[in-house]
């Protein structure tokens, strides 16, 4: 296989059948980690988590609460792209902590954003701060699904779940988090019939426009 991006993308497709056998390394385990982290987010506030089940079976229990697709049990790790129950004043003034810590930043410098982050939010109704969190979810997906294709690491993006009940069997709200998107990820069974199928796609002529 060649090594362009491109050749790494059209190789890349929605795995139907994992092989329950082989296992994610910690090395490529620790990429997607990184990747999830390194995610860009708007005004950089991270509002979500990634929760990772690897225990068998957990996975199992989780067969019946994804419309019986199997792909989460065998999968080598389920990713569970999660949000924060929501984002208040302590999470944002958080955040510009960490940014002085990291940077050095003045408070001079820092305080009218992150006063205008909270005069903003505080504005904003739980319904409006969960959809935004809900679309930085859906761009931390897309960054996982293409360092998956890259590092050859077959997945399966999944919105077909049942996420209160994913909610109470993980106890996420103990943790403060609703899963939003799971995201399978190992390797392809060799017998995977939708392995091997060109893919189709309308073309970049029809979904590109230059103006």
């Amino acid at each position: 296989m060649n090594n362009t991006i491109i050749d790494k993308l059209k190789w890349r497709y929605a795995t139907k059948k994992f092989d329950a056998n082989k296992m994610l390394s910690l090395e490529k385990m620790n990429k997607l980690k990184e990747a999830f982290n390194l995610t860009a987010t708007s005004y950089g506030l991270q509002p979500l988590k990634l929760v990772i089940v690897s225990d068998k079976a957990t996975q199992e229990k989780l067969v019946p609460l994804s419309m019986n697709q199997e792909q989460v049990k065998d999968a080598s790790h389920v990713l569970i792209i999660c949000v924060e129950k929501t984002v208040d004043a302590q999470h944002i003034k958080k955040y510009f902590d960490n940014v002085k810590k990291i940077r050095g930043t003045e408070d001079a410098v820092l305080n009218p954003f992150k006063d205008y982050l909270l005069a903003s939010f505080s504005e904003k109704t739980e319904e409006e701060i969960k959809t935004w969190m809900i679309k930085q979810a859906y761009i931390a997906l897309g960054n996982l699904l293409t360092v998956c294709a890259i590092e050859e690491i077959d997945s399966c993006p999944m919105e077909g779940f049942l996420p209160e009940e994913y909610d109470k069997l993980l106890n996420l709200s103990k943790l403060g988090l609703e899963s939003v998107l799971v995201l399978p990820v190992g390797y392809r069974a060799e017998d995977d019939f939708f392995a091997n199928l060109k893919k189709v796609r309308r073309g970049v002529e029809e979904v590109i426009i230059e103006l």
